[in-house]
């Protein structure tokens, strides 16, 4: 019999990482997707305590965080439970409301800079079409990074995560990667 092993999103065993002069990228094995969307004349839920951000925006707790994907519609985050049937957790947290396993559907590569945030805005510049005048911690939008279409949250000053289709992940790595090495 074979030996199977399974592989992860980027497709190796262990999850992919990389450092550079003042940048270091991770794969995010652990992160848990859902998303959620209202049904007619439901009104939006607060599951697991969390009130759901406006557009543009992304709000986190100590058990999960969520991002405006669309009207009536967020992508619930939950770290360390990817392993789990987060899904059905959170459909019982907003009852009424649709929710969709997304875990398997995305790769999550978390940056985050050693140096401040020069060299991180430096590098969402490059790669984004974005106002970063505008783009602090607590924000989230949906956009093109090497005509791929992805999610970008600021989860801090110095840390940005991006989600996007685990049928491009190797492709979002290698952009990532590439202009990660061009940051000083």
């Amino acid at each position: 019999m074979a030996n199977l092993r399974p592989l992860k999103a980027l497709g190796a065993e262990n999850p992919r990482y990389a450092s550079f002069a003042a940048l270091e990228i991770r794969e995010n094995l652990d992160l848990a997707l859902a998303s959620l969307a209202l049904r007619r004349k439901t009104v939006a839920p607060q599951p697991f305590g969390l009130n759901l951000p406006r557009p543009g925006r992304w709000v986190a707790d100590q058990e999960v965080a969520a991002f405006w994907t669309g009207p009536g519609q967020w992508m619930v985050e939950a770290e360390g439970r990817a392993e789990e049937d987060f899904a059905a957790d959170l459909k019982e947290a907003a009852r009424g409301c649709s929710v969709t396993e997304q875990t398997g559907g995305w790769v999550a590569v978390e940056i985050l800079s050693r140096a401040g945030t020069g060299p991180l805005d430096a590098l969402l510049a490059k790669l984004i079409n974005i106002d970063l005048a505008g783009f602090g911690p607590g924000r989230a939008t949906r956009t093109v990074l090497d005509h791929m279409t992805c999610f970008v949250i600021r989860r801090s000053e110095t840390h940005v995560a991006v989600l996007g289709a685990r049928s491009f992940g190797a492709s979002l790595w290698h952009a990532l990667e590439i202009a990660s090495r061009r940051i000083e």
